[in-house]
C-alpha cells in the first residue's frame, strides 16, 4: 500500500511546491524563463550537456565493469541520453534510470546487479556533490552560513544527534552482520563487497572521482549560463553557494520531471542572499529548459529504437515471399529467427 501511494505523494509534493511559487511570485518569473533564452545560450547549454552526459556514461561503465558486467561506452552514452530524456519528460525524475538499469540487466542476464550498478553510479555523483556542497556552504558567504552563524547552537545539536543516530544504525548493522544468517545480512555483505569493487577499487575510484567532478562542474556551468540569461550580474563566488543549494535540492525525491524543489530553493536562496527571489526562480526555470534541451538526443535514441524493430519486421515480410532461399510460407518460428538474425 505504501509503495503504491509514494509515487503519487512525490508528484503531489512537486505540484504543491510549484503551486506555492506561482501563488507567491506569480507567473511572470516562469514566463520570463522562456523569454530570456537565446540561441547562443541554448548552444552553450547543449554542449555542456554533451560533456556531462559522456562523463556520466563513462562513470557508469567504470562501476559496471567493476562489478564484472560488460558495458561498451557507445551503448552507455546512448542509454544515458535516453535515461536523461525520460527523467525530464516523465513524472518522478527516475524512470529513465530504472529503464537503463533494467535494459542493461537483461542484456547481461542479471537485472539485480545492473540496478545496483546504476545506484552506485548515481551515489558516486551525489557523494561528490555533497562533499563539495558542504565545503562551499560552510566556507563561502551564503544564506546557509548566515543561518549557521545565527543558530549555531541549534545546528550543533542537530548535527550531533544525526551523527549519534548514524553511529547507532552502523552498530546495529554490524551486529546483524555477525549473525550471518538473515537475508538482510547477506544483502549488506553483498552491498559492501560491490562498493569495494565498483567504487573503491584502485582501478576505478580515480576515474569515478574525475568523472563526477567534471559532471558537477558542468551542472554549475549550466547554472551560470542560466543566471546570466536571467540577467543576474552577481559574481561567481556569490552564485556558487546558491547553485550548489539548487543542485542539492534536485536530489530530493519530490518533483515532477525534476521541477519543484529546485525552483523553490533557488528562489529562496537568491532572496536570502540579497538578490531577487523572482530572478532566482527565473534562473531555475531557464536551467530546467536547458536541462531538457541537453537531454533531447535521448528522444532520438527512443525513436530509433522504436522504429528499428518495425523496419526489421517489414523487411522480413517483404523479402520472405520472393527469396529463392525462403519458401512462400514461413512458419512463425522461422519468422522470429529471421527477425533475430536481421536477414
Amino acid at each position: 500500500m505504501t509503495r503504491s501511494i509514494w509515487p503519487w505523494l512525490r508528484l503531489l509534493g512537486g505540484a504543491g511546491i510549484i503551486a506555492v511559487l506561482l501563488w507567491r511570485l506569480g507567473t511572470g518569473a516562469f514566463l520570463d524563463g522562456l523569454r530570456v533564452i537565446d540561441g547562443p545560450a541554448l548552444v552553450a547549454a547543449f554542449l555542456i550537456g554533451v560533456t556531462t552526459t559522456v562523463f556520466s556514461a563513462w562513470r557508469w561503465c567504470l562501476v559496471a565493469r567493476g562489478l564484472g558486467m560488460r558495458l561498451p561506452i557507445r551503448a552507455a552514452i546512448a542509454d544515458y541520453y535516453k535515461a536523461l530524456f525520460l527523467n525530464a519528460a516523465l513524472p518522478g525524475g527516475v524512470l529513465g534510470d530504472v529503464d537503463r538499469a533494467v535494459k542493461h540487466g537483461r542484456d547481461e542476464g542479471d537485472v539485480a546487479k545492473s540496478v545496483r550498478a546504476v545506484v552506485l553510479e548515481r551515489t558516486a555523483g551525489q557523494i561528490v556533490l555533497i562533499g563539495v556542497g558542504v565545503t562551499v556552504l560552510l566556507t563561502v558567504p551564503s544564506p546557509v552560513l548566515s543561518l549557521l552563524e545565527q543558530h549555531g547552537a541549534v545546528a550543533a545539536v542537530v548535527v550531533t544527534a544525526s551523527l549519534a543516530a548514524a553511529a547507532v544504525l552502523v552498530l546495529l548493522a554490524c551486529r546483524k552482520l555477525r549473525q550471518g544468517g538473515s537475508k538482510l545480512a547477506a544483502g549488506v555483505r553483498t552491498g559492501i563487497a560491490e562498493i569495494r569493487t565498483g567504487l573503491l577499487a584502485r582501478r576505478n575510484w580515480p576515474g569515478i572521482t574525475l568523472a563526477s567532478t567534471v559532471v558537477l562542474a558542468g551542472h554549475l556551468a549550466t547554472f551560470v549560463v542560466a543566471a546570466r540569461a536571467a540577467g543576474s550580474p552577481a559574481s561567481l563566488t556569490r552564485l556558487a553557494p546558491l547553485m550548489l543549494l539548487a543542485l542539492l535540492a534536485m536530489s530530493l525525491p519530490v518533483n515532477i520531471g525534476g521541477w519543484g524543489p529546485r525552483e523553490a530553493v533557488t528562489a529562496w536562496a537568491f532572496g536570502a542572499a540579497g538578490l531577487s527571489a523572482t530572478q532566482g526562480l527565473t534562473t531555475a526555470v531557464v536551467y530546467g529548459v536547458f536541462a531538457f534541451v541537453a537531454a533531447l538526443p535521448g528522444a532520438i535514441v527512443v525513436l530509433v529504437r522504436a522504429v528499428r524493430p518495425l523496419t526489421v519486421a517489414h523487411t522480413v515480410r517483404a523479402v520472405a515471399p520472393v527469396s529463392p532461399a525462403v519458401p512462400a510460407y514461413v512458419a512463425p518460428q522461422q519468422q522470429r529467427e529471421l527477425a533475430r538474425t536481421g536477414a
